[in-house]
C-alpha cells in the first residue's frame, strides 16, 4: 500500500499522519483517500477498448454519500441491492436511470419505489420476482427494464461465503430453468427484457472464471436473440480481487482486457460491477491499544475496534495487514493476537501478528475501505465509528461518530 509510509517514525496515509487523525477524531476511525478512489475507478475506465461499457460501482462495498459523490462525478453508474442504497445514490446526485437494482429478495415497496424513481434496470433472479415487477409496473402504467441474472455454475475459487455462481448458491437462474422464464416473459405485458447478467462471487483472483461465465452469457444471448428477444446489455458482474496478503490477482487492466477480448465485434454494452477493487485499498481503520495482556500461550493486544467495526476477519477468517501508527526503535517486537472488546471469542482483527507496540499506541488496519463500515453493527450496544476523507492534503469528517443518543433514538 504505497500511500502508507513512515515519516519521522509516524505512519502517514496519503500524506496525512494517522496518529494525528486518531487524536483529532478518536478511534475506531475509518480514513479514506480520495485520490486513490479516483485512480482505481480510472484504471477500469482507461482499460476498456470496447466502445460500449458501463462501470456500475457496487454500493454495498461502501455506501458513504461523500464517496458516492466522488464516483458519480467520475461518471459511475451504480449497482444497488436495497431501497436504502438507492436513496443514498440519489442523495449523492446519482441518476436513477444509471442504477441497476440487483439482489435476490426485493420487497414490493422497494420495487414500487424504484419504478417510481425511474431505476434503469432490475436484475431478476426468479419467476416470482419477474411476476411481481410486472404487476407493480402495470399498477404504475410503466414498462420495467429487466435483465435475467444467470447462474452459470462456475466455481470462482473464492471463500464459500462469497461464492455466488454455483448451483448450490441461492443466486441467479439455473440454465435448465431459463426457458421457463422466456415462456413467462411472453405473458407479461409490462416487462422489457434488455439484457443478461451474472455475478459469480467476490475476491476473485483469476481470469478464467470470468471467461467461463461470459462464454455462457454470450451463448444464452445468441439463443434468445434468435428467438426475437432484444438483448442489448451483458452484465459480467464484479468481484475483482485485491491483494490483502499473498494473493496475486491480475491487474485491473488485465481483467478488463480479457473481458473486452470476449466481446470483440459484438454489439452488446458491457457492464461491470466493481466495488472492492475501487475502494478497498483506499481506506484504513485506526484503532487504539487499550491493554496488552499475556498468558502462558498468547500475547494479546486488546484494542477498541472489534467485529462490530470490521467483521471480515470474524466472518471470513480474512487477513488484513496491521501496522503500528508509531515506529518504536526501542521496543522489541512480539507476536500478538489483535483482539477487540466484543464479548465473543471470534472477535479478532488479526492473529499471530509481530508488532513492536505499547499500551495507548494506535494500530492501522489496511485495505479497510470495502466491507468495513458497510458491515458494521451495534452489537453489544457499541457505537459505530466516524469516517474521514483525505482530499488534496486536507481532510474532513464525512460521517460523525455515533452517540448514545443516536443508539437509543429509535427505541419506544
Amino acid at each position: 500500500m504505497s500511500n502508507l509510509v513512515y515519516q519521522n517514525d509516524e505512519l502517514s496515509f496519503a500524506g496525512i499522519a494517522l496518529g494525528q487523525l486518531a487524536k483529532t477524531y478518536g478511534t475506531p476511525l475509518y480514513v479514506y483517500a480520495s485520490h486513490m478512489i479516483v485512480a482505481n475507478f480510472n484504471a477500469f475506465k482507461n482499460a476498456f477498448t470496447h466502445p460500449h461499457y458501463k462501470i456500475a460501482y457496487a454500493v454495498k462495498a461502501n455506501s458513504n454519500i461523500a464517496i458516492l459523490k466522488i464516483l458519480n462525478a467520475l461518471g459511475a453508474a451504480f449497482d444497488i441491492v436495497s431501497a436504502g442504497e438507492l436513496d443514498r445514490v440519489i442523495k449523492a446526485g446519482g441518476d436513477p436511470k444509471n442504477v441497476i437494482f440487483s439482489g435476490i429478495g426485493k420487497r414490493e415497496d422497494e420495487i414500487a419505489n424504484a419504478l417510481q424513481l425511474g431505476v434503469g434496470c432490475f436484475d431478476v433472479e426468479s419467476i416470482a420476482e419477474l411476476q411481481r415487477i410486472n404487476s407493480l409496473a402495470q399498477a404504475q402504467s410503466m414498462i420495467a427494464n429487466v435483465a435475467l441474472r444467470i447462474n452459470p455454475d462456475v466455481d470462482a475459487k473464492t471463500h464459500p461465503h462469497i461464492s455466488t455462481g454455483l448451483l448450490q448458491n441461492k443466486f441467479g437462474i439455473a440454465l435448465n430453468s431459463l426457458y421457463a422464464f422466456v415462456d413467462e416473459l411472453k405473458t407479461l405485458t409490462h416487462i422489457n427484457l434488455i439484457g443478461l447478467a451474472a455475478h459469480i462471487g467476490s475476491q476473485i483472483t483469476s481470469i478464467e472464471p470470468y471467461q467461463q461465465s461470459i462464454k455462457t452469457l454470450l451463448t444464452v444471448a445468441t439463443t434468445l436473440k434468435a428467438q426475437g428477444h432484444r438483448i442489448e446489455k451483458i452484465n459480467v458482474g464484479g468481484g475483482y480481487g485485491v491483494q490483502y496478503a499473498d494473493e496475486n490477482p491480475p491487474s485491473i487492466a488485465t481483467f478488463i482486457a480479457a473481458i473486452c477480448a470476449a466481446f470483440i465485434d459484438l454489439p452488446y454494452e458491457i457492464i461491470i460491477e466493481p466495488g472492492r477493487a475501487i475502494i478497498a485499498d483506499a481506506g484504513v481503520l485506526l484503532t487504539r491499544v487499550e491493554y496488552l495482556k499475556q498468558n502462558e500461550q498468547k500475547n494479546f493486544a486488546i484494542v477498541d475496534a472489534g467485529m462490530t467495526d470490521l467483521l471480515r476477519p470474524t466472518l471470513y477468517d480474512a487477513w488484513q495487514n496491521i501496522l503500528p501508527a508509531t515506529h518504536h526503535a526501542n521496543i522489541s517486537a512480539k507476536q500478538y493476537d489483535v483482539v477487540g472488546p466484543v464479548c465473543e471469542s471470534a472477535d479478532f482483527l488479526g492473529r499471530n501478528r509481530r508488532l513492536a507496540i505499547k499500551q495507548a499506541d494506535y494500530l492501522v488496519i489496511t485495505h479497510a475501505g470495502a466491507y468495513g463500515y458497510a458491515m458494521s453493527s451495534n452489537y453489544n450496544a457499541r457505537l459505530r465509528p466516524a469516517e474521514v476523507l483525505i482530499e488534496e492534503q486536507t481532510y474532513k469528517l464525512i460521517r460523525r461518530r455515533e452517540t448514545l443518543k443516536d443508539l437509543n433514538a429509535l427505541d419506544i
